[in-house]
């Protein structure tokens, strides 16, 4: 006979990633910087983006840099110094500094927008809860054992084929476009010069813009693969979600000890509390309430003791041997066992059924008339 351990078994299955993320394991990740966030999502828009402020300021942007060209060359002559024949050295520095200046105030509406557009693209990603853990300097991104592991790895392979994919569709839509414009490329030369530059921008620009919507395509390809390389990479065991439950809620053993020892502690003080009692109203057999009626203290007949089956039994017992008077009432007994907790007072619907009850069990014990 071949002997099986099925020990065996139940570890394997249980060490296999096959449950979703709990919400406290992807607040987790979170903080640690783990979201699914595609960087080619932010290219791609930033591209277009780009493109499509160009096409709407070439015009601007031709004039300007002109403009920078004239104020470069155009004062160069006035910083030499004729009668020495020397250049100043602080006065080409100056126009150096100017003319970056103005390139810098060229430049700046085409550096807001790819801000925005880079912030707006990881905010609708990832929401906005910024974390500085992936900033943390850990030395397990320096070991070289790591390092060659991820070489070698399934994320490094998917990003190889995910480049030569982009460099594979921008080349076909490249060739694709001066394919057909390559007659306009030919006439650049018969053209003045202002007019070589416009063409040549619009032909760039208009590119540039077919690039951006093949790269989009590719962002959103490659989003889809991100949210489910996260949700697979977040996937737990049935053993991690079992002690991450008992982590957050408790061991359920543990759980159901603690409210067991609070049921009998709060039975031992309904019992403690039952000989104070001036009548027990039964069902006969199923259930049975203890009612106490302090005028002093209480303004109506308040519950001492209840209880079902087993425990109704017990309270009848206690009140035979603390001569309490036991009293059957089938209908009283269930209201007021479904309604009306230890503790608590009788509410006023049943006030009249239950001063019927005390009356007879005052007159039996001779307190009233």
């Amino acid at each position: 006979m071949i002997k099986y351990n099925l020990q065996f078994f139940a570890e394997s299955s249980g060490g296999e990633k096959t449950e979703p993320a709990t919400e406290k394991k992807k607040s987790d990740a979170r903080k640690e910087g783990q979201v699914a966030k595609s960087k080619e999502i932010e290219n791609a828009f930033s591209l277009m983006a780009l493109f499509l402020l160009l096409k709407l300021w070439t015009g601007t942007l031709g004039n300007n840099l002109v403009n920078i060209f004239h104020l470069c060359y155009d004062d160069i002559g006035s910083y030499i110094k004729n009668y020495d024949g020397y250049v100043n050295t602080n006065d080409i520095i100056n126009l150096v500094l100017q003319c970056i200046l103005e390139l810098i105030i060229l430049l700046a509406p085409v550096l807001v927008v790819a801000f925005i557009v880079s912030f707006v693209c990881d905010v609708a990603q990832v929401g906005w809860k910024p974390t500085g853990k992936p900033l943390q300097p850990k030395f397990s991104k320096i070991n070289p054992i790591s390092g060659f592991k991820k070489i070698f790895s399934k994320t490094a392979i998917v990003e190889l084929l995910k480049a030569i994919l982009k460099i594979v569709i921008i080349l076909a839509v490249t060739w694709s476009y001066l394919k057909k414009n390559v007659n306009g490329l030919f006439l650049l030369y018969d053209v003045s010069l202002n007019q070589g530059i416009a063409d040549s921008c619009k032909l760039v620009v208009d590119l540039g813009v077919r690039i951006a919507v093949a790269y989009l395509i590719i962002a959103f390809a490659d989003y889809g693969y991100q949210r489910w390389k996260y949700s697979d990479d977040l996937k737990m065991t049935k053993q991690e979600v079992k002690d991450e439950y008992k982590q957050q809620e408790g061991d359920p053993q543990i759980k159901g000890k603690i409210r067991q020892r609070m049921r009998e502690a709060s039975q031992r003080r309904m019992m403690q509390n039952l000989p104070k009692a001036d009548v027990v109203i039964t069902n006969p057999t199923h259930y049975a309430v203890a009612l106490l009626y302090d005028s002093e203290h209480y303004s109506a007949p308040i519950v001492v003791a209840k209880g079902a089956d087993f425990l109704a039994q017990r309270i009848k017992d206690v009140a035979r041997e603390n001569d309490i008077e036991i009293v059957e009432n089938k209908p009283l007994a269930r209201m007021l066992y479904a309604n009306v907790e230890v503790g608590e007072m009788i509410p006023e619907e049943l006030f009249q059924a239950v001063a019927e009850v005390l009356a007879f069990v005052y007159r039996l014990k001779g307190k009233i008339s």
